[in-house]
């Protein structure tokens, strides 16, 4: 079966491309919003000495800060008003996830369909702002531990700092949001994938200029070239694949005519979570290691011990990274797939899995089924995500030639090229419709 990018490669018609006014729209207004994000990330924060701060940085940024500069697009780095990024909002939504689940309350409103799911969106927005003022606030503790990085230290300035870094978040939600309703693709997941694309070229160069000095050897550069690719190829394969299962209709009368039992399949995919484990397992190893990554070396022994226990390559950072992947791979595919609503469905319009009962034991075979693809798909996400992070802690490679910043980015990417193929077919079916309407009324 052709993926969806391989299907706008072989139909696509720049001719309805060019008349598809709706999509170029579209198209702009994402340009637009993320050339926005782009520009809010060399905004710096009020009251920090810019060289103070990169000596720490340079410091720092092996350990998590590094990963939390890549999903901020290097924001952290410049210590930016967007620094914090859309983080705060991903860990407000896993944790909002994970209440439906043990919160009657909350469990009754996700049931709710529309009215549901946008109180379910406020109590998220609320959770934003609570866990950004928190970590707003570590920050602002962190910078002013440091050595002469805060040029005033005091609460005036930890007051602007809470201010304007959680008003940076709240904005890039607001912005993910827009970019989901108004232009192409998930709004969130392009934010990220921005942030990871800007330091890209970067990562590149730096690589290729260790090279050249011979601080890294030609054929460890091919190597990690070569293990790129082939991320990027088994990425691919992995989201297309599919396990279908056969449904089958059986005979039915309509009046006095007689219609043919018919047969389809149930697709399941094997990762039916895509990139959230990786995203959600790392704004969670974020989370409580903001802090500690900026006051190594001035903070408490704890807190040093704990950005020491969690930096890249390090046996604890990979066993909760590693955890955390599996756990969310189950997690979201619960929540995204109900094998019991899918039987009931199928037994609602007469359609049976052969040799299987329609009902409980439907739902006992779908979940089995997925059960067994989820297992494979969440060992395809702790291969990809840790075997980059053995090469990079022996190394020394950027970390943006990880496994998850390739994850994301092909994922995002498959994905923002399928609803940009289904916006293409819509529009060519309105202008069927339209050429058909005038037909018709000719002939009239």
């Amino acid at each position: 079966m052709a993926s969806a990018a391989e299907q706008l490669a072989s139909n696509i018609n720049f001719g309805a491309f060019s008349k598809a006014t709706e999509l170029k729209k579209r198209i702009w207004f994402t340009l637009g919003a993320l050339l926005v994000y782009r520009l809010g990330t060399y905004i710096p924060l009020p009251g920090i000495d810019p060289d103070a701060f990169a000596a720490a940085f340079d410091q720092a940024q092996q350990g998590v800060i590094g990963l939390f500069n890549m999903f901020s697009g290097g924001a952290v780095e410049r210590m930016a008003i967007f620094a914090l990024g859309i983080m705060p909002y991903i860990s407000a939504s896993i944790i909002i996830q994970l209440m439906t689940t043990v919160v009657p309350t909350l469990e009754q409103l996700k049931k709710e369909g529309e009215q549901g799911r946008k109180k379910i969106n406020q109590y998220t927005r609320y959770g934003t702002v609570f866990l950004a003022v928190l970590q707003s606030y570590g920050i602002a503790a962190g910078l002013e531990g440091g050595t002469n990085i805060v040029t005033d230290p005091g609460w005036f300035f930890k007051l602007s700092t809470i201010i304007s870094l959680t008003g940076g978040t709240m904005f890039l939600m607001w912005l993910g949001e827009q970019i989901t309703a108004r232009g192409i693709g998930n709004g969130i997941s392009l934010i990220i994938f921005a942030g990871i694309v800007a330091g890209l070229p970067g990562a590149i160069a730096g690589t290729l200029e260790l090279g050249r000095q011979g601080a890294i050897s030609t054929l460890l550069i091919l190597i990690i070239i070569v293990l790129a690719i082939a991320t990027i190829m088994l990425i691919v394969f992995v989201e297309r694949a599919q396990r279908r299962l056969l449904i089958q209709y059986p005979k039915r009368q309509m009046g006095n005519r007689m219609f043919q039992g018919d047969s389809s399949h149930l697709p399941l995919k094997l990762n039916t979570a895509g990139v959230i484990p990786a995203i959600f397992a790392s704004s969670l190893l974020l989370l409580p290691t903001t802090v500690a990554g900026f006051a190594s070396g001035t903070g408490p022994e704890w807190l040093n011990a704990v950005a020491a226990w969690l930096g890249h390559g390090q046996p604890l950072y990979m066993i909760f990274y590693a955890s955390m992947i599996v756990f969310f791979c189950f997690f979201y595919t619960a929540i995204v797939f109900n094998p019991a609503d899918t039987a009931d469905n199928l037994k609602r319009h007469g359609g049976f899995i052969p040799g299987i009962r329609p009902g409980e034991r439907t739902a006992t075979y779908i979940d089995y089924v997925l059960t067994r693809i989820t297992v494979v798909g969440a060992i395809f996400m702790v291969v990809v995500c840790l075997l980059p992070e053995f090469l990079i802690s022996a190394t020394g490679v950027p970390f943006y030639l990880g496994g998850t910043s390739l994850l994301i980015v092909v994922s995002v990417t498959m994905d923002t090229v399928s609803q940009v193929q289904g916006h293409l077919l819509a529009h060519q079916y309105e202008g069927l419709v339209k050429k058909s309407k005038l037909r018709g009324g000719k002939r009239r």
